[in-house]
């Protein structure tokens, strides 16, 4: 696995410039005319419209015709182009990358990367994660279970342009804790509670770090009793915390995957469902109670779905997220593959791949699935949400994927866009602050020049953001260094995906036998190479075994397998122009 923490630094060193640069007009008016505005509110779009953003407020919106620009305004064309409220996940956990060592309690890796620094590189990729969040349109996370640590890192951010609004928990309040977590002091992501006063304290020692809500794991069965003998017994502890944080004026968020658990959460106070029912279809009762207890639901569909692709090694990305994805989280979800405890390995492969998995999952999902529609058709609040971090589940990236899915439920785009933008600030009571176009709400925006309307992939076409007043163009707000591109073609070669393969290299690019013999020339002759080595090649697979990093070059020392053949092979990548020119191959 790469050395994720030294390349998030430079990332830091390289953005520091661009960050002075980006904050010259934060308090300058600017006004983004003849665009088409995304009303959330009433689902309809309304064309040839000016905003005016005033500070980090909007101030004015008008048909264009009725603006009178002042001169030394900042003018954006947005001609052709369609404004978007920013996006908001609702379910993100900062102490987890999304990559295959991210949980340790679900598959046990700690000898191969020991969770100190799985830990340690949650801490230092916190900028890259909040940059690509607002690269993807993304103004608003809701990080709904954290550490201590997180709870006091977050306020670094508070007033950062680069960086989304942040709401945030402390660590999650449960009668369930994995070994693994125990005793990791302010990096511990749970609070055992065996018993209401251990609930009460649970939210009083979280007070003092100011957190935005409280969040309790409610697991059932895990002490041995059926599920909904576990969940009346642990009901009482459950609601001495739903009442605690309330004393405080702080809503609860519960993790609830049963219908009984979400069910007896509910009836005593919770707020914020954070997952969906998946073991039955709800009953009109169970929707009926939702609605009138205003509580708010986050499907996270796409979360289990990239749990068991990425543990049976079917994981497929599409073109965005290979560019766009942390490209070294993204890698070590392939690592599987080259990981010597193989009993392990296959362990997991043959249990998820399992006609008794596939049809548990099958139905679970379709649960989850119909469940969203009946939910969203009958008026309860939906809030989109990743769960991103989890094994699977990129930061920022998997954002597209759990808005496919929730088409896959048939509610319209209308009703996802508006799950993604005004409804996750309901959470809270903040609609008024965030959420919509709508005069003296929060100038978080995003242009995007095709429809999202019309196709939910739209919103990937980012052509401004605009977060807490600033502008910034996306391709900034991240820069691809040269380590990352050797990774995304790495990546792009070990999933066989030809255009993710080839995206980082130059048209023109060179490939050499060391020291000099040219084998090689151009990406289209690549093309024909690699094409034709990833459909006829079985067991295609690099595993990096080191590598080095040296200004625009990479070193990288490579153990590839080719069917039952293995080679030890060292490529050394050279980088111009934000592209891979040249490769020098030794064997």
């Amino acid at each position: 696995m790469k050395n994720i923490i030294k390349t998030q630094v430079n990332h830091t060193v390289l953005f520091a410039s661009l960050f002075l640069i980006s904050s010259i007009n934060c308090f300058a008016q600017t006004y983004i005319t003849n665009t088409t505005v995304v009303d959330v509110e009433n689902q309809k779009l309304i064309p040839n419209q000016t905003v005016v953003i005033n500070k980090d407020v909007i101030s004015n919106i008008q048909p264009s015709k009725k603006i009178k620009i002042p001169a030394n305004a900042t003018i954006i064309d947005g001609t052709g182009k369609f404004l978007s409220p920013g996006l908001t996940d609702a379910h993100i956990h900062f102490f987890q990358n999304g990559g295959i060592y991210s949980r340790p309690d679900v598959i046990d890796l700690r000898k191969y990367m020991p969770y100190e620094k799985e830990i340690e590189a949650t801490k230092i990729n916190m900028e890259d994660k909040l940059r690509r969040y607002l690269q993807n349109g993304i103004t608003t996370v809701f990080d709904v279970g954290a550490s201590v640590h997180f709870l006091k890192q977050r306020n670094d951010f508070k007033n950062v342009n680069f960086a989304p609004t942040i709401y945030i928990t402390g660590p999650l309040a449960t009668t369930y804790e994995p070994k693994v977590y125990e005793n990791l002091e302010e990096n511990e992501p749970f609070t055992l509670t065996k018993s209401i006063e251990d609930g009460i304290q649970s939210v009083q020692k979280q007070l003092p770090y100011k957190p935005d809500f409280i969040k309790i794991w409610y697991i059932a069965g895990a002490d041995g009793l059926s599920v909904e003998e576990s969940a009346r017994k642990n009901l009482p502890i459950v609601k001495a915390v739903i009442d605690e944080a309330h004393k405080y004026n702080l809503k609860v968020a519960v993790h609830a995957t049963e219908r009984i658990t979400a069910q007896l959460a509910v009836e005593n106070g919770a707020d914020f469902l954070v997952h969906s029912v998946d073991n039955e279809i709800i009953k009109p009762e169970f929707v009926q109670l939702l609605k009138s207890k205003k509580t708010i639901v986050c499907p996270t569909l796409v979360v289990v779905r990239n749990y068991n692709t990425s543990l049976s090694q079917n994981a497929k990305f599409s073109l965005y997220e290979f560019e766009k994805s942390d490209a070294f989280q993204l890698g070590s979800l392939g690592d599987l593959k080259h990981i010597s405890d193989t009993t392990l390995v296959n362990r997991y492969k043959n249990m998820i791949q399992s006609q008794r998995a596939k049809d548990k999952a099958m139905t679970e999902e379709k649960n989850m699935l119909t469940n969203l529609k009946l939910l969203s058709d009958a008026g309860v609040i939906i809030a989109t949400g990743t769960d991103a971090g989890n094994i699977g589940t990129l930061h920022a990236t998997s954002y597209q994927a759990e808005l496919k899915m929730m088409q896959e439920s048939g509610i319209t785009n209308w009703q996802i866009l508006t799950a993604s933008t005004l409804n996750p600030a309901k959470i809270l009571d903040k609609q008024k602050e965030f959420g919509s176009i709508v005069v003296g709400k929060k100038a978080d925006l995003i242009l995007l020049d095709e429809n999202p309307v019309e196709n939910l992939e739209n919103l990937t076409k980012i052509n401004k953001v605009i977060n807490k007043g600033v502008v910034f163009n996306p391709k900034d707000l991240l820069k691809d260094t040269p380590e990352i591109l050797v990774q995304r073609q790495l990546n792009g070669y070990n999933y066989r995906n030809i255009e993710a393969f080839l995206e980082p290299y130059a048209d023109n690019v060179e490939l050499y036998n060391y020291p000099n013999t040219l084998i090689g020339k151009g990406k289209e002759a690549m093309r024909n190479t690699y094409t034709k080595m990833f459909e006829e090649t079985p067991n295609l697979h690099c595993e990096l075994k080191g590598r080095i990093v040296q200004g625009n070059v990479v070193i990288d020392k490579e153990r590839v397998q080719f069917g039952n053949k293995f080679i030890e092979a060292t490529a050394i990548y050279h980088i111009e122009n934000g592209k891979i020119q040249k490769v020098y191959f030794i064997q």
